[in-house]
């Protein structure tokens, strides 16, 4: 079964006629009808017979972001019930007790039984669930060296730097502009904590979305006719204790936090 992206594929297939054999007004509205499952491609009767059989009796579209992280989550999960929790409760430091492995997770207790299952005093999603995991996994246990990089100088990070100041930095970024105040605060619910950085910037948190995986935020207000700025660092270990799509996953998963809380009480 092929897979169809959007409708525009679907009414490439077709002649264009309009022709309402269908029973829809046009050709567009017939792609549309199918690639939301309405009808079947079969329907249109001007289709040749190899076009039918390769598309088959309905469309089937790729899955959604949400739905890949879900089974990414789940083959995680089925990975965690393969080893030994109290192992790896040792490999990082973690607290191991009635078959749960208990991490602090921005200053919050994040659980894990031997099946993979989550669980928290706070909202799970899966821009935590996939990096916790994976760091469960696959960390090493080194302890952070206190030197701070960019995304780009991690592992990995030049080829996704581009979409990390995107999707990750940029919303941050608006997010302090918008509400200096509110920012500082709800970096410091994440239980971060301000320190002297030699960054010298207006801002600088130091937190923990995981226990051997610290990040900072720094950041510039606007002044003398400067734009404001912000960058995120990470220990120069970081990617000894998780992966470079983890890192990026949690750092998404940062900036989408501090939006919502934004948008919800900034105003």
């Amino acid at each position: 079964m092929a897979y169809i992206n959007n409708p525009m594929e679907v009414y490439k297939l077709l002649n264009g006629s309009n022709c309402g054999e269908c029973h829809e007004k046009t050709c567009l509205a017939f792609a549309v009808a199918v690639f939301k499952g309405k009808k079947t491609i079969h329907a249109c009767p001007y289709l040749d017979k190899e076009v039918v059989d390769r598309y088959g009796e309905a469309i089937e579209k790729p899955n959604t972001i949400d739905e890949n992280k879900a089974e990414a989550i789940e083959l995680l999960k089925q990975k965690i019930s393969s080893i030994d929790l109290s192992e790896a409760a040792k490999r990082l430091g973690a607290r191991f007790s009635n078959n749960h492995l208990t991490l602090k997770i921005f200053g919050k207790n994040f659980s894990v039984d031997t099946r993979g299952n989550l669980s928290s005093e706070v909202h799970i999603n899966a821009y935590i669930a996939v990096p916790v995991l994976n760091h469960i996994l696959n960390g090493s246990g080194k302890t952070p060296k206190g030197n701070w990089i960019t995304f780009r100088e991690l592992n990995g990070g030049p080829s996704r730097y581009a979409h990390f100041q995107q999707c990750c930095e940029k919303p941050l970024k608006q997010v302090a502009d918008t509400y200096t105040d509110l920012f500082k605060d709800m970096l410091e619910i994440f239980d971060g904590k301000e320190i002297a950085s030699h960054i010298d910037s207006d801002v600088s948190i130091v937190l923990h979305p995981l226990p051997l995986f610290p990040i900072m935020v720094c950041y510039w207000k606007p002044e003398d006719g400067l734009e404001s700025d912000l960058y995120i660092y990470f220990d120069s270990a970081s990617d000894d204790n998780l992966d470079i799509e983890s890192i990026y996953t949690l750092s998404e998963g940062l900036a989408l936090m501090f939006k919502k809380i934004a948008l919800r009480h900034g105003v």
